[in-house]
């Protein structure tokens, strides 16, 4: 096995020094914000686990920079509007690493902190797949 020179807790801890992170409660106060976008960058399987955040975009996170790129085949819509778009997965791990990558990108955005984790502890809103 070859000899890692940085762990992921040093890349995520590295991302996070450098990237805007959105606390839960004031995530959850801007639910209703139609200038703020929030990104649910976890797996399918976990969205149908755990539920999703009303309201929120669906982007896996292998397709994320695709999707932001307007030059790319794979763009969407969603991420070409002027507001602000905050990413979460579950821990807010996931989320640091690809807020810092879209922010090295040009594509201005945040991250959930503690990701989906704490949302409905918070007294957040979650809803289910039909």
């Amino acid at each position: 096995m070859p000899k890692l020179t940085k762990t992921a807790a040093q890349l995520v801890a590295e991302a996070r020094a450098r990237i805007d992170e959105v606390e839960t409660a004031d995530l959850i106060a801007r639910l209703d914000d139609p200038d703020t976008v929030i990104v649910d960058i976890r797996d399918p399987r976990e969205r149908e686990r755990q539920g999703f955040i009303p309201g929120a975009v669906h982007a896996p996170r292998g397709m994320l920079e695709f999707w932001v790129d307007p030059d790319s085949p794979y763009f969407r819509e969603v991420f070409g509007q002027d507001k602000r778009y905050v990413l979460h997965c579950a821990s807010g791990w996931r989320s640091a690493l690809a807020a810092a990558t879209l922010n090295d990108m040009g594509f201005p955005c945040a991250h959930l902190r503690e990701g989906f984790s704490t949302w409905e502890k918070q007294g957040g809103p979650v809803e289910f797949p039909a």
